[in-house]
């Protein structure tokens, strides 16, 4: 599955480069599918175990707000001693280290590994979780409500 959605993805994002010079229009729409791609990945490979949504139950940590969280952080969770201890913001470079190897990345970590090593795969996970965080680390599905 992995594979379909990297070529489709791939076959999108050189349709959009070879249409000419970069308009705002076709930086959205690259922007646009490599988030669907992410989801679909992020869907495959994260979501069994961590909901996007801050407010939905799930075995892991919500990624919801991910970039720019500290490790450990998320209130009624029971981290491992080595994570909650760590002091890791997750920033996009340590998401792609704990995306690639987290036991190598964090070892006592509580998560399995994860070993998602193909760097297309991580962009494109790494486009969907900037798309649920927001600056102000207020909730995505609470801003969707709001607006």
């Amino acid at each position: 599955m992995t594979r379909i959605i990297c070529a489709a993805t791939f076959a999108a994002l050189v349709a959009c480069a070879m249409s000419g010079p970069v308009s705002a229009e076709s930086a959205a729409l690259y922007n646009q599918v490599k988030i669907d791609a992410g989801k679909a990945l992020y869907d495959g490979e994260c979501h069994r175990c961590h909901a996007n949504e801050s407010e939905d139950v799930s075995y892991g940590p919500p990624l919801e707000n991910i970039i720019g969280r500290g490790a450990g952080t998320v209130e009624n969770y029971d981290y491992s001693i080595a994570l909650a201890a760590s002091g890791i913001v997750w920033t996009e470079a340590a998401l792609r280290a704990w995306m690639e190897d987290n036991t190598g990345f964090m070892p006592g970590t509580k998560m399995r590994h994860v070993g998602i090593e193909d760097r297309t795969v991580q962009d494109f996970i790494l486009a969907y979780l900037r798309s649920i965080t927001t600056r102000d680390g207020a909730a995505v599905s609470e801003k969707l409500t709001k607006d």
